[in-house]
């Protein structure tokens, strides 16, 4: 390369490197800043790098941060000169508080004390109750206080008045044990309906299930539980020991069926569970067969199932309820879709008859009445029959009573147009001048047949074939009864029918249809009547 050519090219470097050097961003020259940092009451002064960050000034001045104190401004924030700094200290603590839970009052109704009289059944104690708390404080000033902890040290125990309800109402005698639930508590009347006694006042049975033993010794019943995700519980009480302790059987979501076998002495009882449920109707039915045995000192042993839990058909969700015939070879089951027999050996369900399922278009389920004649031989249902009109078969409103003999699965109407909740009911065995078992069948006639779900009820009877059909309670022209489980209940004679009428129990004369009021609170759920 000449010498011109070079010097040229020297020169286009040169110019090329000065353009450059003007388009580039000046760069600051490093150097230092102070700032100011406010902590613990003092004011300290720190010089750091231009653009250093606020946490570069805390570590360079040795200041230490507690988990919960606050900067201001934040730590990632770049300084400047003559920036502040301040800090504060936040400290938590924690604070217990002892507060009172005073105990609730509740009143317990009794017809055996004249009307405006009361008696403490039991004194009132209140609970004790511990929150922690957590306290924040900065700069010595109290900013936050919050609950972190809740503890029951003593769980209140509510106050219980007996107040008296007695009626005008004349005393009649009363044959074996009547017992009933009113308001949650469970009552007893024995020999004169004057004469009764509580059995339970926990005011928390439910009146799903109440039955007494064939002996004659226990009550089982449900009882309302506390438990998370759990409906009620199942429970037995002596009938003749008042010393002895009520006995909770372990047995949680007990809704349709619970009962014991028919056998003497008693001490096992067979029941069907459900699930607890969010959605309606609030359970999801198990259709299960359980069987469970106690102690006669309280203790229950390992249950032993019968029927697994399954899907129940059509309407399973609602559940299957079971029947026992008057012993322990004789068990039905009846549910939406069907009813039909158990078999005990081979642990399994035997269908006699499909049911068309009544469409109730809402969260629950319609399932026939269904009960044993005194032979065994006999079943006595609530039939859904063919409709009348242009309704399809679901929504037939005609309901019917039948009867099936078992032998020869011959079917027989005993009572036409009853409604659905006929809920039918046989009677003790009758004397008779005849080898043949002599006995009557109850049951709820609709004063509206026709528009049975919605429709009261009045009290019918009739012999064990259907004949000799009279209407007892309550007269004509009067209020009619509603509908409720388990229907009407026979009394250990055979001549008195109890019914609740109005919220109140009332015995009914067969004979003369004559009603007597035994009860005056309203609030009558469910009864049994035993030997």
């Amino acid at each position: 390369m000449s010498q011109s050519l070079r010097s040229q090219f020297y020169l286009l470097i040169t110019s090329l490197i000065l353009i450059l050097s003007s388009c580039a961003r000046p760069q600051a020259t490093a150097g230092m800043i102070q700032v100011l940092i406010h902590v613990d009451d003092s004011v300290e002064t720190v010089e750091v790098p231009s653009g250093a960050s606020v946490q570069q000034a805390l570590d360079s001045a040795g200041v230490m941060l507690g988990s919960l104190d606050r900067v201001n401004p934040p730590g990632y924030t770049v300084l400047s000169d003559g920036a502040e700094i301040k800090i504060l200290r936040v400290h938590e603590s924690f604070e217990i508080e002892e507060i009172i839970i005073p105990f609730d009052r509740q009143t317990v109704r009794n017809e055996t004390l004249p009307e405006g009289e009361s008696r403490l059944l039991q004194p009132g104690q209140n609970g004790l109750q511990e929150i922690t708390y957590r306290i924040l404080i900065e700069e010595d000033l109290e900013i936050s206080r919050a609950p972190v902890k809740n503890v029951i040290i003593t769980e209140p125990v509510p106050e219980i008045i007996m107040i008296g309800t007695q009626s005008t109402h004349s005393p009649v005698t009363i044959d074996g044990s009547l017992v009933y639930i009113t308001s949650g508590n469970l009552w007893v009347i024995e020999g004169s309906s004057g004469s009764r006694h509580p059995l339970v006042v926990s005011g928390d049975l439910d009146g799903r299930i109440l039955k007494i033993s064939p002996d004659g010794q226990w009550v089982l019943f449900t009882r309302e539980t506390p438990e998370e995700d759990t409906i009620n519980g199942l429970w037995v009480a002596s009938m003749v020991d008042s010393e002895f302790e009520m006995v909770d059987l372990g047995i949680r979501n007990i809704i349709h069926f619970a009962d014991w076998v028919p056998q003497k002495p008693s001490f096992t009882i067979a029941y069907s569970t459900s699930e607890s449920s969010l959605a309606s109707p609030g359970w999801q039915a198990n259709n299960d067969l359980v069987m469970i045995t106690f102690t006669s000192a309280g203790r229950a042993l390992r249950p032993r199932t019968i029927i697994e839990a399954n899907a129940g058909g059509q309407y399973g969700w609602w559940g299957t309820n079971y029947i026992w015939g008057y012993d322990s070879d004789h068990l039905a089951y009846v549910r939406a879709d069907s009813y039909g027999l158990v078999d005990l050996d081979k642990n399994e369900l035997i269908t006699l008859q499909e049911i068309i399922p009544f469409q109730t278009l809402g969260d629950w389920a319609w399932v026939p009445g269904l009960v044993w004649g005194r032979d065994n031989q006999t079943i006595y249902f609530v039939a859904h029959d063919e409709p009348i009109g242009l309704e399809s078969p679901q929504a037939s409103p005609v309901f019917n009573i039948e009867a099936r003999t078992m032998g020869s699965n011959l079917k027989l109407t005993l009572a036409e147009r009853t409604g659905m909740f006929a809920y039918p009911t046989v009677s003790e065995i009758l004397s008779s001048h005849t080898a043949e078992i002599s006995y009557r069948v109850a049951f709820l006639q609709a004063i509206t047949p026709l528009e049975s779900q919605e429709s009261t009820y009045r009290i019918a009877v009739m012999d064990r074939d259907g004949s000799n059909l009279r209407y007892l309670f309550p007269p004509s022209g009067d209020p009619g009864l509603a509908p409720t489980l388990p229907g009407p209940v026979w009394s250990p004679g055979g001549d008195r029918i109890a019914v609740i009428y109005r919220g109140d129990l009332w015995i009914v004369d067969v004979d003369t249809g004559t009603g007597q009021q035994l009860t005056a609170d309203s609030q009558t759920q469910i009864m049994d009547w035993a030997p």
